[in-house]
């Protein structure tokens, strides 16, 4: 009967990290497309310059690959050390997320402060050479959320120390339409509207987190009874 139990456990786990190796090949495959091709994926923080999106969906993909390999192997060979290697893996992410979690509602105000300032500094780099891919953000930013700057349309002012705005911000958009003062702009800044969503859809980005947590404590269990 306890054979049985573990026979089963060590099955499940192996499906389950079969699963997550296939996703985080997944995610690896997208990373490298949009770093190869998608130039418009472009970090818009200067102090993070590495920080895109590209460049975050790779690393995930493979932290993702390799738990999901170790997770596999392990479970299938029964190997302590390779299955031991995996639960302090997860171990580690688990410890990491919580940390982060607790720091992040801790200085929710301030990270929310110094983001607003960074991407300010970053509006500065619009036009120079050599950051095509942070201006192609903001033109996407701006023209699917239909919002201007960081908080308003005078955080380009200030960048561009000139009444000028990005084509992407007018409600009419044509060539040079930023550049007529008496055009009419994205009123809201593009910071709220991210913030705006992410209210909105709070409950379901909690519930997806949840699942993940769950998913890794019932990981590291199954693990420990192999």
């Amino acid at each position: 009967m306890a054979r049985g139990c573990i026979c089963c456990v060590k099955y499940m786990l192996f499906l389950f990290n079969l699963l997550f190796w296939l996703g985080g090949c997944g995610l690896l495959g997208v990373g490298v497309w949009l770093s190869v091709s998608q130039g418009s994926f472009a970090t818009l923080s200067p102090s993070f310059p590495s920080l895109s999106a590209a460049n975050l969906i790779i690393t995930l993909g493979t932290v993702v690959m390799v738990t999901g390999f170790l997770g596999c192997l392990g479970a299938i060979k029964e190997n302590k050390c390779l299955l031991l290697s995996f639960f302090i893996v997860l171990l580690i992410i688990l410890l990491a997320e919580l940390i982060l979690l607790i720091l992040f509602f801790v200085y929710t105000d301030k990270v929310s402060e110094n983001a607003r300032q960074d991407l300010k500094e970053g509006l500065v780099l619009y036009n120079t050479d050599n950051n095509a891919g942070l201006r192609d953000a903001w033109n996407t930013i701006q023209g699917e959320w239909k919002c201007c700057g960081v908080t308003n349309h005078r955080d380009w002012h200030t960048a561009f120390h000139d009444d000028v705005v990005p084509d992407r911000c007018c409600q009419q958009v044509y060539p040079d339409c930023g550049r007529n003062t008496s055009n009419v702009f994205w009123t809201r800044g593009c910071y709220e509207k991210v913030e705006e969503w992410l209210d909105d859809n709070k409950h379901l980005l909690g519930t997806i987190a949840m699942c993940v947590l769950v998913i890794q404590v019932s990981s590291t269990l199954f693990t420990s009874r192999l």
